[in-house]
């Protein structure tokens, strides 16, 4: 069975896009429009990695990593965040609030791709 990556982003285009994208890669895949419904998500679906986006309505990407990372029982879900945002104060507050990887927008689907399987511990077909 493949491992689900649930992504939480409120852009629908690139929602759609990640989705084609993962799912092309071989994974499961299962979606989330806001902070809300992606903590929700997390813990119902109990994902292998989510795919965070940090601007987002509801809860943002940071308020939902660091009920993640709170949560024993969630807090070994890998998290990459996803943001169009590149200042080095998103990055340490991204870190310090744990998570595994940290991509800016744009980016380049294959790096993304790389980097999603990775952090399952997967090699890429």
């Amino acid at each position: 069975m493949s491992h689900l990556v649930l992504i939480a982003e409120d852009d629908p285009l690139i929602l759609e896009a990640l989705k084609f994208l993962l799912e092309r890669a071989g994974l499961r895949v299962a979606m989330a429009h806001d902070g809300a419904e992606a903590i929700h998500s997390i813990q119902e679906l109990r994902p292998a990695l989510v795919v965070l986006d940090v601007t987002m309505q509801h809860h943002s990407g940071f308020e939902v990593l660091k009920r993640v990372r709170a949560d024993p029982e969630l807090s070994a879900t890998k998290i990459l965040i996803l943001t169009a945002k590149s200042q080095q104060e998103v990055r340490r507050t991204s870190a310090d609030l744990g998570a595994d990887k940290y991509i800016t927008k744009p980016f380049s689907n294959q790096d993304l791709v790389a980097s999603v399987l990775e952090l399952l511990g997967l090699q890429a077909r």
